[in-house]
């Protein structure tokens, strides 16, 4: 399962959106890794180019959620550590075995992929959705 951005995942807000589709390459990228030769070397730093990204991501919309006054922002921060959290397991058990097996790849679809769906068109769209019935006013 290849990760793809669509219609369905674009919140509007330009630089969220450049961000998810950077985090999508990166998922995509750490399943790359998992076909190689040298599987768990190249795996191993491509769940950690995947794990700093997400960071800075999740940073950038912390951020946009103060600046806005998001009203679901410790439940939405909630929800990104516990991703960090899960990005740390799939790390680990990468650590503890030779390479990327089957079921570390079948637990980055379930545990990433789907996950990031989910989230974007939940989680993120509502704040894309608050801050543009905040920036009218009229609208709140």
């Amino acid at each position: 399962m290849r990760a793809e951005f669509s219609e369905n995942l674009i919140t509007g807000n330009e630089l969220i959106d450049s961000q998810h589709k950077e985090l999508i390459d990166r998922i995509n990228k750490l399943l790359d890794s998992c076909e190689q030769e040298n599987g768990k070397v190249t795996a191993v730093n491509t769940l950690d180019y995947l794990a700093d990204y997400t960071d800075f991501h999740f940073s950038a919309e912390e951020k946009l959620q103060r600046e806005i006054g998001y009203p679901n922002y410790e439940e939405h921060k909630a929800i990104h550590e516990g991703f960090k959290q899960t990005i740390k397991e799939l790390d680990e058990m990468l650590q503890e075995e030779e390479g990327p097996t089957d079921a570390f790849v079948s637990k980055v679809e379930e545990n990433v992929i789907k996950w990031f769906y989910t989230h974007i068109e939940g989680f993120d769209r509502s704040v894309a959705e608050y801050k543009t019935m905040r920036d009218n006013n009229d609208r709140l």
